[in-house]
């Protein structure tokens, strides 16, 4: 019997290896609850990310729309993030912030979001700014 350590009916304790915990990785695809879809280049190094929001969601109800965006993440295992899109067909921009949770083995993110228009003046001002909750889920890699 070695001396030392932690022991638990007999056998020993090993430490728990936090490298083998799942992981949220926020690179790929993603699919919101209104069917909006969102690709996450490679995060950096310092959490630095960018990539492409297609909105399904628009206006004229046209088919969806490609615009860029850019943002940051914490390099966790379940990081919080926020990343901002620059509506390319409208004078708007969005801002997402949120986190990324393993729920039952599958990487779920979770996002509250402004919407800021251009308010034509000040007095139309307080209709200029919407605020939504979004729920992504990875869409599988396709080969």
């Amino acid at each position: 019997r070695v001396s030392g350590g932690a022991w638990l009916l007999g056998y020993p304790l090993l430490p728990l290896n936090l490298s083998l915990l799942p992981q949220c990785i926020l690179t790929g695809k993603w699919k919101n609850d209104l069917d909006s879809n969102m690709t996450i280049r490679n995060v950096t190094d310092k959490g630095e990310f960018s990539g492409i929001y297609y909105t399904a969601v628009t206006a004229g109800g046209s088919s969806p729309k490609e615009s860029p965006l850019v943002g940051y993440q914490h390099l966790s295992e379940e990081p919080t993030f926020g990343f901002t899109v620059n509506w390319t067909f409208s004078d708007s921009i969005t801002v997402f912030t949120g986190q990324c949770f393993i729920d039952e083995g599958k990487e779920v993110l979770k996002t509250m979001w402004l919407l800021r228009a251009h308010a034509d003046n000040i007095t139309s001002d307080w209709k200029a700014t919407l605020v939504g909750i979004n729920v992504f889920t990875r869409l599988p890699s396709q080969k």
